[in-house]
């Protein structure tokens, strides 16, 4: 029988979406299950980008330019001048979400064997993407004792050897809600420039920043020009996770001429997707002002609840929609699937992601979970209250 790669069967499984299968067996048993694990926002899509699709005139749905249409692609820079990020539309390749943003990116700067520093724990995906890519992830430990602050530089510069080409971080943090202040990127800044690394910042949550915390882009930093790439996309942003339009920006030509040819041989990105992406450009302020306002609440509601189960410890985002808890539990993969597969209060339970999958490191973050706060408050509290007689009853 054909063998299939190595690099396949080193593929790691997505700690959000491997139990799934669970899941589905606790639909057909009748139970209800709170979606703690994914962070698909309940909230509606920007009735002017649904309108757009809806209302379009094409008669055939062509190709678009690989690097995205000419029209989104200045209306995005036109946001990001907005934001203070200098950016124009040459400096954007528009990609399918931000997953593809992040492959281009690795595919433009490192080579197999190459290393690249990330924070951890991290977006689970960075994992696959690097595998992908033939590249070797090298962690920094960030920890919850001090809310997964920054490492101190002292600890990245011990990392770097010939083969780093890269520092990655996600800011605000995917899953620890964690949001780098001005202080901490120029500090990464200095950094990089000192040792002629990239520094790549997936940005997606920008917009989702609390308690007055604004978030500063790396590319703000005027010294990034040649060394800074950006992630981003419309997922959380807008809420459609569906469209799959995110985009890779930076100043340096070179790395956008390098990331065109990857988007070259996947021919473009998606056209509908791209008419309502442009259209969400339009979406006004009052729908974040909204928006940030419910999260921070669901925030607040689902740390002060955690914190009143003994043995728990939780640390307190700062931006996006996620949280880190450490349960007083050996095995967090074991104890999601018990939740799903054996577990119920009066036909209810919860689905967490496990957070092990959330770093590189061996044997780090089995007892903790990522928690995301993207379903409404009273549903918070019923499935921390599930979570709660649940650690009650567990058995390691």
């Amino acid at each position: 029988m054909p063998l299939v790669s190595k690099k396949g069967k080193n593929m790691p499984e997505s700690p959000i979406r491997k139990l799934v299968p669970y899941a589905e067996k606790a639909y057909k048993a009748n139970k209800t299950v709170y979606h703690l694990n994914i962070g698909q926002p309940d909230i509606k899509s920007p009735k002017i980008a649904m309108d757009a699709v809806a209302n379009h005139h094409i008669k055939t749905l062509a190709y678009t330019r690989s690097e995205g249409s000419q029209e989104y692609r200045e209306k995005i820079a036109e946001y990001y001048h907005k934001n203070n990020i200098p950016a124009e539309a040459d400096d954007i390749v528009v990609t399918t979400g931000g997953s593809e943003a992040l492959l281009f990116a690795m595919g433009s700067i490192a080579d197999v064997d190459d290393e690249i520093i990330i924070p951890e724990p991290f977006y689970a995906n960075y994992n696959g993407f690097a595998t992908a890519s033939g590249i070797n992830i090298v962690p920094v430990i960030s920890k919850i004792e001090n809310n997964f602050a920054l490492p101190p530089i002292s600890e990245f510069e011990k990392l770097i050897t010939p083969k780093t080409k890269a520092i990655l971080i996600c800011n605000p943090g995917n899953p620890t809600g964690y949001l780098y202040s001005k202080e901490e990127i120029q500090a990464l800044a200095k950094l990089v420039l000192k040792h002629d690394l990239f520094l790549v910042a997936d940005e997606v949550y920008r917009e989702f920043t609390y308690d007055g915390s604004k978030h500063y882009s790396i590319l703000a930093e005027e010294s990034l020009a040649e060394n800074g790439i950006l992630i981003d996309s419309v997922s959380k942003r807008y809420s459609m996770c569906g469209a799959r339009i995110g985009c890779l920006v930076s100043r340096n030509k070179e790395v956008i001429s390098t990331a065109l040819k990857f988007a070259q041989a996947r021919l473009s990105p998606p056209t509908f997707a791209q008419i309502a992406s442009e259209a969400a450009l339009q979406t006004p302020q009052r729908y974040f002002d909204e928006v940030i306002v419910e999260y921070q609440d669901r925030r607040d509601t689902l740390v002060n609840a955690l914190k009143e189960i003994p043995g728990v410890k939780v640390g307190v985002p700062k931006g996006a929609f996620y949280c880190i808890v450490q349960l007083p539990i050996k095995n967090s993969d074991k104890f999601a699937q018990w939740l799903l597969e054996d577990f119920d209060d009066n036909g209810e339970t919860v689905m967490v992601a496990p957070a092990a999958g959330f770093y590189s490191s061996p044997g780090v973050g089995l007892n903790e979970v990522r928690i995301a706060y993207v379903i409404k408050k009273e549903s918070l509290i019923r499935a921390v209250e599930i979570l709660k007689i649940a650690l009650e009853k567990y058995k390691d």
